[in-house]
């Protein structure tokens, strides 16, 4: 006669097994909503108080998202905000969208996209409805005026710091292209878009021909 013995393992190793795993996907899901919580926030936030153009909103997501928090290195904060320029669209929106992306993936892009533009929309939308009103106040002409001023040192600021950057890939040719690219949009009147193909394809250019001369070298 065959005996088969069923030899049943204790569950209770099993059991907290399930419930740690149940535990950590619980952390991880409140882990993301509070981080879409806050991006929702910051762009909000970001997006009704920045007054004065696309650029000025730069040094802001810089300061918050490098500078504070430390969710994104240098390098990849000034490549995203190239490609912001560089795609078409406010940038303004496009950085917002991109850094969203690249914090909360897929869900960041509409966070992002939500979020930058809801405060224009209805800032805009109560503006147009009282424009003589605005129009015609000299405070607000005032306060507009020392706006464009401020814009302007932050974009200074802005420009210094990304040139700072770039005097750190000791490249001759990276140090004279945002001295030439300013003074052919200065003196030139030429299209941005075309200065920054220019400029990508330039150094492209010269590290492809550097990696050449190595290779032969080796």
């Amino acid at each position: 006669m065959l005996y088969i013995i069923i030899l049943q393992m204790p569950a209770q190793p099993l059991y907290w097994a399930q419930i740690q795993k149940a535990n950590w996907r619980i952390h991880n899901m409140k882990k993301k909503w509070k981080l879409y919580v806050w991006i929702s926030y910051i762009n909000l936030f970001i997006s009704a108080f920045t007054f004065g153009g696309g650029y000025v909103i730069i040094p802001m997501v810089k300061k918050i998202f490098v500078t504070q928090k430390k969710l994104l290195q240098e390098s990849e904060f000034l490549d995203l905000a190239a490609i912001a320029q560089s795609s078409p669209g406010a940038i303004a929106v496009n950085l917002n969208v991109l850094v969203a992306k690249k914090l909360a993936g897929i869900p960041g892009i509409a966070l992002g996209l939500i979020f930058s533009i809801l405060p224009p929309l209805v800032i805009l939308g109560i503006i147009s409805t009282c424009y003589n009103a605005f129009a015609a106040n000299p405070y607000v002409s005032a306060a507009l005026t020392g706006m464009q001023a401020c814009v302007a040192a932050l974009i200074v600021d802005l420009a210094v710091d990304m040139y700072r950057t770039i005097l750190k890939e000791k490249s001759r040719l990276l140090d004279a292209l945002p001295v030439l690219s300013f003074l052919a949009c200065a003196f030139t009147g030429i299209n941005a878009a075309i200065l920054l193909v220019s400029g990508s394809l330039l150094y492209c250019l010269a590290l492809y021909m550097t990696r050449r001369r190595e290779r032969k070298v080796s």
